[in-house]
């Protein structure tokens, strides 16, 4: 006879699991009538895509309003990005080259978005002096971008040797580390776009450091590459 799992093993197991972000489970309920329609996740990628890249716009144009306007987008933008994994999930159309499209998207309108704040205060408010040195907003603003941009290479080379556990997000109660931009309306709303984007171009630069260190720990152990068939619901 098939043995069957002990009820209370299983409780324990889905009682110890994380839980799975709110946004996620939002997006995931948001999607479902898709399941079986013409809808692609990579369609939902594309639409993600398109609103980060008028976030950045938004930014860049500089000013009081189209900061806020940024917010609102990035916060909407943030929100769409979940949407195309749980559609993959739930109705099996995952592929390898929607789980890529999805990184390069999300590297591309997470360095616009940085660039963009730059370039929008720096025509309104110039340069910044950081520790003695005179620096234009605009270098600020790729100072950040950049340091995503190795960010999001390092973590890719990551995830090809670990898998997705090897970058997963630390979370409490429901909410993962990049939901912080979630914050961003209330950011513009009191003025504290330029402190932003300060932090950011400080912060930016640390945190890949310690990807890097996480990239040579994960070399050094050499774990064996995942194989292609691995990718699914991997977005």
């Amino acid at each position: 006879m098939k043995n069957l799992p002990d009820p209370l093993s299983t409780a324990a197991i889905a009682a110890s699991a994380p839980a799975r972000p709110w946004d996620a489970r939002l997006a995931r309920w948001l999607v479902t009538p898709l399941r079986h329609t013409r809808i692609t996740p990579n369609h939902l990628t594309t639409l993600r895509l398109l609103i980060g890249t008028l976030c950045a716009i938004a930014f860049g144009a500089g000013g009081y309003r189209f900061a806020n306007l940024g917010a609102v987008l990035l916060v909407l933008s943030n929100f769409v990005d979940h949407t195309d994994g749980e559609l993959a999930r739930i109705s099996g159309k995952t592929s390898r080259f929607g789980h890529f499209y999805d990184l390069a998207c999300d590297a591309f309108v997470t360095v616009a978005l940085f660039v963009g704040i730059g370039v929008g205060i720096g025509a309104t408010h110039g340069s910044f002096a950081l520790a003695g040195i005179v620096i234009p907003a605009q270098g600020l603003g790729w100072i950040a971008g950049i340091a995503v941009a190795l960010i999001f290479f390092l973590r890719m080379q990551i995830e090809e040797r670990e898998g997705k556990a090897g970058t997963k997000q630390a979370s409490i109660g429901g909410f993962e580390t990049e939901d912080v931009l979630y914050l961003m309306p209330l950011v513009t709303l009191f003025n504290g776009t330029q402190g932003f984007l300060v932090a950011a171009s400080i912060g930016a630069p640390l945190f890949a450091l310690w990807v890097v260190w996480d990239y040579v720990r994960v070399v050094r152990r050499a774990s064996p590459a995942r194989q292609p068939g691995e990718y699914e619901g991997a977005r």
